[in-house]
């Protein structure tokens, strides 16, 4: 006999979290093998923009960061070829140099102590979405972890090499897990190299939807309230490491040359 088809949503979701955290716990890889990992990813969700783009994840010593060296593409990254550099993007790991754009993720580090990766691409629809100067609407389920957690950036500051150019757009990304930057592309954050990862492919996913939706009618938006509810919903942690545990999955499948050794997922 079904004992469950009475019980509040509530309820529900409580018991569902906690089936989550049974199943769901954390892997083994290494920072720079799940970074590598979401290069490869990113690289199969539509990211790919020649040498354009920057992920890096925080190191175990304060002020350090994991970065891909400057001429490789996303598609080209491994465990072993990634550097770490300091805020001031000298090489402390590794061989080659950084992306010089990669100033502004010493700024979002500094200010934001929460956030453990950043992945920022010039992704297909994204970009299509910053040339038309029009923020994120996010109007349907599957995108409701953006919803009210995307930031927009409507004046481009130029190219971000500059220490302005970081303040601005760490400034523009506020308390927010996202921003879209208006003529040049996008950026996410998360607390983990899970989290971010599965944001990057999810903005792309709700740019694409939004220019297809725009295309075809006028929006319509969410119920604020299930919105929110949504958006914690799938939020989670031990969602975010179940996402990233299938992207990694399927990317392997697609590049085996990604990391060093077997990993179990």
């Amino acid at each position: 006999m079904a004992s469950t088809l009475r019980e509040s949503k509530d309820v529900l979701v409580d018991h569902a979290k906690r089936q989550m955290d049974d199943h769901f716990g954390d892997s083994e890889l290494t920072t720079r093998q799940k970074l590598a990992l979401t290069c490869r990813i990113a690289f199969d969700g539509g990211h790919d923009s020649g040498l354009a783009g920057q992920i890096s994840a925080r190191g175990q010593n304060p002020g350090t960061y994991y970065t891909q060296r400057l001429g490789l593409g996303f598609d080209e990254i491994t465990e072993g070829n990634l550097l770490l550099v300091d805020e001031d993007l000298r090489v402390l790991e590794g061989e080659g140099m950084p992306n010089p754009a990669n100033r502004f993720h010493s700024w979002i580090y500094r200010v934001r102590e929460d956030v453990g990766c950043i992945a920022h691409t010039h992704s297909l629809h994204t970009a299509a979405l910053a040339m038309l100067e029009i923020p994120l609407q996010v109007s349907q389920m599957d995108t409701t972890p953006l919803y009210d957690d995307c930031a927009f950036l409507k004046e481009w500051p130029g190219i971000p090499v500059g220490n302005e150019e970081g303040e601005i757009i760490a400034g523009a990304l506020g308390d927010k897990r996202a921003v879209i930057l208006a003529h040049h592309g996008q950026l996410v954050t998360g607390a983990t190299v899970e989290e971010a990862c599965n944001l990057a492919l999810l903005i792309e996913r709700a740019a694409r939807l939004q220019l297809l939706a725009m295309s075809a009618g006028t929006i319509r938006p969410l119920d604020p309230e299930l919105a929110r509810e949504a958006h914690d919903w799938t939020s989670t942690d031990r969602r975010s490491k179940a996402n990233f545990a299938y992207y990694a999955r399927r990317a392997l499948r697609n590049h085996p040359d990604c990391l060093s050794g077997r990993v179990e997922l």
